[in-house]
């Protein structure tokens, strides 16, 4: 049992390392709140316009108050949610497979979970100009092969292919983290139902999902957090066209256009609120499962 003296001692070396992440946490927050308050153009030359000039609320006014600001909310909710379904379904149904032996199941495993380390801005771009090219892409090749005209995915499906290529980057970690839930099952387990001649579906509605449950709850936290702030997909493929304008891309499109990081800064504490209404939402729903 820790004594007084050893408790104080590890408090002493994990000092540093906890005031050190908190600077790195609060001192971007506590500058995103001052900056939302002020009228801050620091790419213009203008010396007055670029002062700190106090504006109260009218950044939070102006930005909320902005036709797009309730479509890429909209926006981006659609993208995770559809994000978050396809790639729990399929990672079930991936880990389910590659948790069975086969050949070359090692070399099976690094492919399926390599997409998860390409960068999202090359993502974006092989979707873009190797697979959703109209004219020159692998899909429209498929299309004509078949007799169809082929789809102009960027425009006439935005937010579908949006989807589609991020589901593909974030597939390999609900994979990952699936198939190791799976592989801590205690085989015995469905021994026992196999042999009272319980069929396959029973046995993964009553035992295997039931088991995942927390590592699905894993995913789909996870997932969450960093899905809110997509861009770098965005960025590159529709640049914020045909409704794929989420709230990450307005901020950085305000910033653009006006220049104005007191504004930005506006956004960013809206992105904030949202990701921690989801977050709340998402803990007293499936987060249920970690208890």
């Amino acid at each position: 049992m820790a004594t007084q003296h050893s408790r104080s001692a590890a408090r002493m070396m994990m000092a540093p390392a906890v005031i050190l992440l908190l600077g790195w946490m609060l001192v971007p927050l506590t500058m995103t709140l001052f900056f939302s308050f002020k009228k801050y153009l620091p790419l213009r030359g203008d010396s007055v316009a670029n002062g700190l000039d106090w504006v109260g609320f009218e950044n939070y006014v102006r930005f909320v108050g902005s036709s797009s600001f309730w479509p890429s909310i909209q926006a981006t909710l659609v993208i995770v949610g559809g994000v978050l379904v396809i790639t729990v379904v399929l990672g079930i149904l991936l880990a389910l497979l590659l948790d069975r032996p086969m050949w070359g199941q090692g070399i099976v495993r690094i492919l399926v979970i390599s997409p998860f380390f390409v960068m999202p801005t090359v993502s974006g771009l092989v979707w873009k100009n190797m697979f959703m090219d109209p004219i020159n892409g692998l899909l429209a090749h498929l299309y004509k092969f078949f007799g169809a005209e082929p789809v102009q995915w960027l425009s006439q499906a935005s937010l579908e292919s949006i989807i589609m290529i991020v589901s593909w980057q974030w597939l390999p970690f609900a994979t990952l983290i699936l198939l190791t839930a799976i592989q801590s099952l205690d085989s015995e387990q469905l021994e026992a139902a196999e042999m009272d001649g319980a069929p396959v579906i029973k046995r993964f509605w009553h035992i295997i999902l039931p088991h995942m449950s927390r590592a699905i709850t894993v995913v789909i936290l996870i997932q969450t957090i960093f899905l809110l702030s997509i861009f770098a997909e965005i960025f590159v493929t529709t640049a914020g066209a045909f409704g794929t304008k989420t709230l990450t891309y307005l901020i950085f499109q305000r910033v653009l256009e006006s220049q104005n990081v007191g504004l930005g800064s506006a956004g960013g504490v809206y992105a904030i609120i949202l990701a921690n209404i989801v977050a709340i939402f998402l803990m007293r729903i499936v987060g249920k499962n970690l208890d």
